[in-house]
């Protein structure tokens, strides 16, 4: 590493990504390549900004504000050490999963599988294409689960872009046999009101339960008509999943009206997601608890019954919260750490405009026992450093850092890259790492950056929406202890007990 210089706003270093050659590998697919993809499916075309937003942008590199074009910058405790470029699979990367030795991307087109057992050269061990947005990806033994959330002709692979408004569409949750990581089939598919935005796993031992997150009713979709109050549960059994089934949609937010009991959005709360279903839900199955982001609202829950979620307590920010979009539990199960997906991921959010409480993390104590408990506002954060308006940046997908005793987490901001950060106290949180690229353009907004940034195995591994696969080490004393933690599997949405 080059060290560039000190700049008003951040110490820039030089990193340089290992090259990624002889990683071709088989396309599988379950029909014709020649699937149309979704609207949906493709990266957001480049939004033009004013004249006056491309010249700050301009200068803001010029001046060692932020980085350059493309280039590569990090605090000195963060390595970068690879990086696979995307391949045959050219949609927009989406979400992670971790197996033993393998990591599990997800793509717009599909996903793709990577052997990871040497951090710094990950190999492409398949990429399989199955196009239908988003693609968030979980895995629990044999078993790969997919979500569809675009509207299809049909359930297979080859299936071709459908308007919702026609009955035969479909959109749902896609089930993998990856007994054969070389190879994986195509084994089950179910439908789900309005599809599949995000999924999360409740697995035990005979079988695996799906929460599936969904949202955007409307009277003209047949299979997506309002109130959509609540979420899809599918079991899968696993000696035979192509016996997977919805067998309950638990309603969370009961109320009178078309729209049942959410928070009803603007006008009563301006620039505030209308609440019609939730778009992530973590599990923490050690505690028999989750946590729901669900569009203008914050849940705690108990899943004592897989099938029944309750409800315990739930929580509004009308003030500097759009869109509650996904949770995260600390260890001790006594904070849940709520973002806010300001603009949807497409917007620049990261700027002295928007300013430190909006398009963050809200981080929320735990207070109390059992049916009791309360979920009590404490702070935001937010990474420190503003990016340029061409730049999409907002609280998005991370992990925690597992180390006993401190509260830590590692999360993907797009083009804002990679925090790592401190809230354990959750009244004060404060950065301890980083890593970004410059813009993706000074001219244009071009929607890039990390989706998902998670912590397995001694590693930060992201799934940048543009640039591919990237594989970070963090070198700190304060995450050091995590390095000793080993896991066989993590789904980051299903939490698991790292010490037990």
């Amino acid at each position: 590493m080059i060290l560039l210089n000190v700049s008003r706003t951040r110490r820039r270093r030089l990193g340089v990504a290992a090259a990624a050659g002889g990683l071709l590998a088989a396309l599988l697919t379950a029909g014709p390549a020649a699937a149309i993809p979704d609207p949906g499916d493709s990266p957001a075309a480049p939004k033009d900004v004013s004249r006056s937003d491309q010249a700050e942008a301009r200068a803001a590199v010029k001046s060692g504000d932020i980085p350059g074009q493309d280039e590569i910058v990090h605090s000195a405790n963060i390595e970068h050490v690879a990086n696979i470029p995307k391949d045959v699979l050219s949609g927009t990367n989406s979400d992670l999963a971790f197996q033993g030795r393998y990591a599990f991307a997800g793509n717009y087109d599909g996903f793709r599988i990577f052997d990871i057992s040497n951090p710094k050269k990950p190999k492409t061990v398949a990429q399989v294409l199955c196009p239908g947005s988003q693609n968030d990806i979980s895995v629990s033994g044999d078993l790969l689960f997919l979500s569809t959330d675009s509207s299809r002709s049909d359930s297979s692979c080859n299936s071709t872009t459908q308007p919702a408004t026609e009955k035969s569409s479909w959109e749902g949750m896609k089930v993998f046999d990856i007994s054969d990581k070389r190879n994986p089939r195509y084994v089950a598919a179910v439908e789900t009101a309005c599809g599949s935005h995000t999924h999360t796993l409740v697995p035990d031992r005979k079988n695996v339960y799906v929460y599936v997150s969904s949202y955007s009713p409307n009277a003209a979709y047949p299979d997506c008509r309002p109130p959509h109050d609540g979420i899809s549960v599918i079991k899968v059994p696993r000696k035979a999943p192509h016996k997977a089934a919805v067998v309950g949609f638990p309603v969370l937010f009961p109320g009178e009206g078309p729209d049942g009991g959410g928070n009803p959005g603007a006008p009563t709360n301006p620039g505030v997601s209308k609440t019609t279903g939730c778009h992530d839900i973590t599990v923490l199955p050690s505690k028999d608890l989750a946590a729901g982001a669900c569009m203008g609202d914050g849940i705690l829950f108990s899943i004592r019954n897989p099938e029944r979620p309750r409800v315990i307590d739930r929580v509004q920010d009308n003030v500097n919260f759009a869109f509650w979009h996904s949770a995260t539990f600390n260890q001790r199960a006594d904070k849940v750490v709520f973002t806010d997906e300001l603009g949807g991921g497409g917007a620049a959010t990261c700027n002295a405009e928007i300013g430190p409480n909006r398009g963050a993390d809200g981080i929320y104590d735990i207070v109390g026992k059992g049916d009791r408990s309360k979920l009590v506002f404490r702070s935001y954060y937010k990474i420190p450093r503003h990016q340029a308006d061409t730049e999409n940046c907002v609280a998005h997908n991370g992990s925690l850092i597992p180390v006993r005793g401190r509260d830590l987490m590692v999360q993907a901001w797009y083009q804002g890259g990679i925090s790592v950060w401190d809230f354990t106290n959750s009244a004060k949180p404060k950065e301890i790492a980083y890593f970004e690229r410059g813009p993706l353009s000074t001219d244009q907004l071009v929607t890039g950056g990390s989706w998902s940034a998670y912590y397995y195995n001694g590693y930060i591994y992201s799934n940048d929406m543009a640039k591919g696969f990237d594989v970070l080490k963090i070198d700190d004393r304060r995450t050091d202890a995590a390095r000793w933690v080993r896991m066989q599997e993590l789904n980051v949405q299903t939490q698991p007990d790292y010490f037990d």
